[in-house]
């Protein structure tokens, strides 16, 4: 019988090691996993900050014909009422200026988006006070002084006026529009984009 620490085992090419030089690695775990946690974050930041859809030319699905308000209901810009369409909440605003997907009357602009964060499916109200925007959401772009739709749960932000786009936060896809048509004195709902 062959003795462990007997020179015939040491040539053989094992070596054994010891718990003190077992040890001396140990370091390595807690590196490679910080190095590993900021490279993650790394992409995932630059994919958030770089990768954010901007709205085309809708595409609308029709859909049932719903009455949404008489016009009278919007007597002032940013003035909003929210209201379900086709089992979706949905927000329609009356905007200063006309966007992309939204319906003009006169000098009166409205555009309607679903309420869905396209993150992860929260419903996202409208934010008309800046502060709560930089305080809450980390948000404050000097470009934009108007009120904003903003996500609750992870605190993205998305702009109206741009179309829905999302502007900030983890949500990389805009908000789905939601087709407008004025029949006499009233707003509808016609139809919206799949999304």
């Amino acid at each position: 019988m062959t003795d462990p620490g007997s020179p015939q085992r040491a040539q053989s090419g094992y070596r054994r090691l010891s718990r003190r030089s077992l040890l001396s690695y140990w370091w390595t775990l807690p590196v490679a996993g910080t190095l590993g946690t900021f490279g993650w974050l790394g992409l995932r930041a630059g994919r958030i900050l770089t990768r954010k859809e901007k709205p085309g030319e809708p595409e609308y699905v029709p859909g049932a014909v719903q009455a949404i308000a008489p016009l009278a209901d919007f007597p002032t810009e940013w003035h909003s009422l929210e209201f379900s369409y086709q089992g979706d909440l949905t927000i329609v605003l009356r905007l200063p200026q006309p966007v992309l997907g939204g319906i003009s009357v006169g000098e009166q602009h409205f555009a309607a988006f679903s309420r869905r964060c396209t993150h992860q499916g929260c419903p996202v109200v409208m934010v008309r006070d800046q502060e709560v925007l930089a305080l809450a959401y980390n948000y404050r772009a000097e470009d934009a002084k108007h009120p904003q739709l903003g996500c609750p749960c992870h605190y993205s932000v998305f702009d109206p006026l741009k179309a829905g786009e999302a502007v900030f936060g983890q949500a990389t896809l805009p908000l789905p529009r939601i087709a407008l048509e004025v029949r006499g004195e009233q707003l509808y709902a016609v139809g919206r984009e799949e999304g």
